[in-house]
């Protein structure tokens, strides 16, 4: 939004400029007029060109003493605005709260004022949605981001976490997602495929195994006894695997009643249940996991980031602005929403107007009164200096038509009278 005012400032200051030149250029003319006059003896070119120097002159003294002293000079009653900034403000505070925080007038304009149907007539229009939008997605949320401490955030994102972890009764979920495990058939195919790729990587392991039992032999065995060692212990676990995966094995039963009595205890055992929440917590509350979370903000910002630098294609704005457009829509169907508005408007935001509207005249004249009086002169020059130069040309040009107008009565008098 900043850059957008900037450049109507920088509009209307080259709008002043142009007109300040071409009011000088008029009253430059009418001084080589004035010459040309003198040079060749034509009075009545004389009488036009004085009297337009005289208005143009007296007229630009009139338009600049408003802002400032004429030349730098202090002459008296010149710079009237930054010199009577405080009464300009106390005055301007007076007149707009008993002006136009008036009962009647404030009354008469919001009843035909419905303010929630042109709100939502323009909120539903796509350009001003998308302007909306655009303005929140360029300064509102990239000032949020950077005013938002990370450590605070990153501090609640990791209580809230906490918080509902802890709310959480962990057991019950284990035990829920453990059930299957005590049906037969999923529980046998789960347990199978487990046994297969534990044989699978037995196997694939073979020499790691001969390496760690013949670091944990007598060297004065010269390798035979850890080469029998480790075949036994192959041997012997693959055995173990493969009469495992038979369903109908004595292991497999052992493994099935192990199964069971543990989802039992999960289901049944407070304690348990206590133990699998202390040891899921315990987890949670590690450096890793840690990090983890204090890495989910991180990724927030970056994505939202992201997401903005890609201008009109940005997936935060489209649906910024497709929200306000079906607000805008949505309000305009729903009569009771626009009623309660309106009633708001009229009824609650009038009575907070009405009963403070003193306090609403002094905060525009402290504001006023806080501004740099050379700054207030220079801001109302740049809105109103433009048209004030109509002045200077109009007092030229009148200025010249009236010294015409006094030379013919004065030529009329001499020749009918004297």
């Amino acid at each position: 939004m900043e850059p957008i005012i900037n450049q109507e400032n920088i509009d209307k200051e080259k709008a002043l400029k142009r007109m300040k030149r071409n009011a000088l250029a008029l009253l430059g003319f009418a001084v080589l007029l004035f010459i040309i006059a003198i040079y060749f003896k034509i009075p009545m070119l004389q009488a036009f060109s004085e009297a337009a120097m005289v208005g143009g002159i007296a007229d630009w003294f009139a338009v600049v003493a408003l802002f400032r002293h004429p030349l730098g000079i202090p002459i008296w009653h010149t710079a009237i605005i930054p010199i009577k900034k405080n009464e300009i403000g106390e005055n301007l505070g007076n007149f707009v709260s008993e002006e136009f925080l008036n009962r009647e007038k404030l009354e008469i304009k919001l009843e035909e004022f419905n303010f929630a149907t042109k709100a939502s007539d323009w909120l539903s229009q796509k350009e001003n949605a998308n302007k909306i939008a655009n303005a929140i997605a360029l300064n509102i949320i990239p000032g949020i981001l950077k005013t938002i401490k990370d450590e605070d955030i990153k501090r609640f994102i990791q209580v809230q976490f906490k918080e509902k972890l802890e709310a959480i009764n962990l057991g019950d979920w284990v035990a829920l997602a453990l059930e299957p495990l005590q049906k037969g058939d999923f529980k046998n195919q789960l347990l199978t495929n487990v046994l297969e790729v534990l044989s699978t990587e037995l196997s694939n392991n073979k020499d790691l195994i001969r390496k760690k039992v013949k670091q944990s032999t007598p060297l004065l065995s010269f390798g035979l006894a850890d080469k029998s060692i480790s075949e036994g212990i192959f041997n012997g676990l693959q055995e173990f695997l493969d009469e495992a995966k038979n369903p109908q094995s004595e292991i497999r039963f052992k493994i099935d009643e192990y199964i069971f009595d543990f989802l039992d205890k999960v289901k049944h055992s407070e304690d348990m249940r206590i133990k699998i929440n202390t040891m899921i917590l315990n987890f949670a509350g590690k450096k890793e996991v840690q990090d983890y979370i204090n890495g989910i903000w991180d990724e927030i910002k970056l994505s939202i980031a992201t997401d903005l630098e890609k201008g009109n294609e940005s997936s935060i704005k489209k649906n910024m602005a497709s929200l306000i457009q079906r607000f805008g829509s949505g309000l305009h169907e729903d009569k009771i929403m626009v009623d309660k508005i309106n009633n708001f408007i009229k009824n609650d935001l009038l009575s907070v107007l009405l009963n403070n509207k003193k306090v609403i005249g002094d905060l525009i004249s402290s504001t006023v009164k806080s501004w740099d009086g050379k700054e207030v002169s220079e801001k109302l020059e740049l809105e109103i200096g433009k048209d004030l130069q109509y002045i200077r040309i109009n007092g030229t040009l009148v200025g010249g038509l009236i010294g015409l107008i006094i030379y013919g009565v004065e030529q009329l008098y001499h020749y009918f009278v004297i």
